[in-house]
């Protein structure tokens, strides 16, 4: 009764009012924002990967033409890393979260992703989004009313991150699920902070949706425009598609792990380091061409095109070309995870898709039920948010997956228990990213992690209230989503 006693009283408060406002008013320039950042990127991604070579004389990108460009990628990248504020953007192998990122951090943010995600970086435009959508958030307020008040910074950096990233993925659906798992607040609370996100991503994908109609510019969104014919699992699809997710989930946190471990390497001597990292991701991908014989670009950049024409035409790739599809893209993320800037789902979720479809001729396992394993365990793994996994995996399969939705939730769970059963052996002491400086007592929030902004316009973590840490001492700041090393301690 107290608690919703509160609510009410919070949803009669003038302030929380003007915030809700203020809410549905930032969800337009930040999805205008965002559909020419995301539009400039896939122009240069496309100029480099498909009309230059053709300049040059060949049919398509040769087994080379990745060592050049992740070369400069990294030359690129270097000196933003170890100068510009913000750094960039966040460290990819911690997730999505960590304290938010502030206006003064936006040009480092935009330039990192949109001068490097086209050169064939092996990571996704959306945690780049998500610091946009936060940083142009909290322009509407003055860095002495983000001071004055945290709280209120905090809910409208969240309400923007997820206006931002609910562009890229499709809908608000599937960004406002994500924020609601991840924050992992009381009930009242949840209501306190879902509304200005929905809000804002509802407002924000209108804009991005009908601005993009009006303009004909594409954006390579997530999506799957055609899927392999529906099927209703049965035993056999269950049979193998449980031990599947268990495997595949292993592939993803072994990537993971490789992520990590770059992230130390790279702490030292960054600049150098950072270059070297993206020179052996260009040679992974030319090893994938030379390996298979297809083109590079199938192992470059962040999957959605190639996520895409899989689902459309599985069987266009043979068993050992997706093998080693998983194996290149893999290890080639796992790099990235640790070294360059940029989104960790939407590489995760081709590397699923893949060895799913590898192992689709198994007697038994059919190729739509072997495509939902693949998407929603990949997913589950490396955003450890079952809920958000399933609902953003029952989206790309369009309005047939309701058939596979019982195969889709089970192997959710498989996944995300298993990832989190491999990512450190139990009793191990977490010791991640997630210590703040910042005001105490402002929750983090969800996949964004955001929290109060510091009074240099950077960010500062403040104490958090993320999956695992749920009350005062829970956690030292925001928990980034998908390094649970980062979230109190919770194995």
């Amino acid at each position: 009764m107290a608690e919703a006693t509160g609510l009410r009283e919070m949803l009669h408060n003038r302030g929380y009012a003007r915030l809700l406002v203020a809410s549905a008013v930032i969800g337009v320039p930040i999805a205008l924002a965002c559909f020419f950042f995301v539009s400039a990127q896939h122009q240069l991604q496309h100029w480099v990967w498909e009309t230059l070579p053709k300049k040059a004389g060949y049919d398509q990108a040769p087994w080379w033409w990745p060592l050049p460009a992740l070369l400069l990628a990294g030359l690129i990248l270097a000196p933003i890393v170890t100068r510009m504020p913000g750094r960039g953007g966040h460290v990819p192998v911690h997730g999505l979260g960590g304290p938010v990122l502030g206006p003064r951090a936006l040009p480092g943010v935009v330039l990192a992703a949109v001068a490097t995600l086209p050169l064939g970086v092996v990571l996704g435009p959306e945690a780049p989004l998500m610091a946009v959508g936060s940083g142009l958030a909290l322009l509407v307020l003055r860095p002495a009313q983000r001071e004055a008040e945290p709280q209120a910074a905090m809910v409208l950096g969240t309400a923007g991150s997820t206006a931002a990233i609910s562009t890229i993925l499709g809908g608000p659906v599937v960004a406002a699920v994500m924020m609601l798992e991840a924050a992992g607040l009381a009930a009242p609370r949840i209501v306190i902070l879902l509304l200005p996100c929905l809000l804002a991503s509802g407002v924000g994908a209108l804009v991005f949706t009908g601005f993009g109609s009006w303009t004909g510019l594409s954006i390579g969104a997530l999506s799957l425009p055609e899927v392999p014919p529906p099927a209703s699992p049965d035993a056999g699809d269950f049979l193998w598609g449980v031990p599947l997710a268990v495997v595949l989930a292993f592939v993803v946190t072994s990537m993971h792990r490789i992520g990590r471990v770059t992230a130390a390497w790279t702490g030292r001597r960054t600049a150098l380091r950072t270059v070297l990292c993206a020179a052996a991701v260009g040679v992974l991908l030319a090893a994938y061409a030379l390996l298979t014989g297809r083109t590079p670009t199938e192992a470059a950049l962040s999957g959605q095109a190639g996520l895409a024409e899989l689902a459309a035409h599985p069987h266009s790739w043979s068993v050992g070309a997706l093998l080693v599809l998983v194996l290149c893209k893999g290890l080639a993320w796992g790099v990235c995870l640790g070294s360059l800037r940029g989104g960790p789902i939407f590489p995760a979720l081709l590397i699923g898709a893949a060895g799913g479809i590898a192992v689709s001729g198994l007697p038994g396992l059919g190729t739509t039920p072997a495509l939902a394993v693949g998407l929603v365990t990949a997913a589950a793994a490396i955003t450890r948010l079952p809920v958000t996994s399933a609902v953003l995996a029952m989206l790309l399969l369009g309005p047939d997956a309701q058939q596979q939705m019982p195969l889709i939730t089970v192997c959710a769970v498989v996944g995300f228990v298993t990832a989190e059963l491999l990512e450190r052996p139990p009793g191990e002491p977490a010791a991640g990213p997630g210590a703040g400086d910042g005001a105490p007592g402002v929750p983090g929030a969800g996949p964004t992690g955001v929290a109060a902004q510091g009074a240099d316009g950077t960010g500062g973590a403040a104490e958090g209230v993320g999956r695992a840490g749920r009350g005062p001492g829970a956690g030292g700041g925001a928990a980034p989503m998908g390094d649970p090393r980062a979230e109190g301690g919770r194995p």
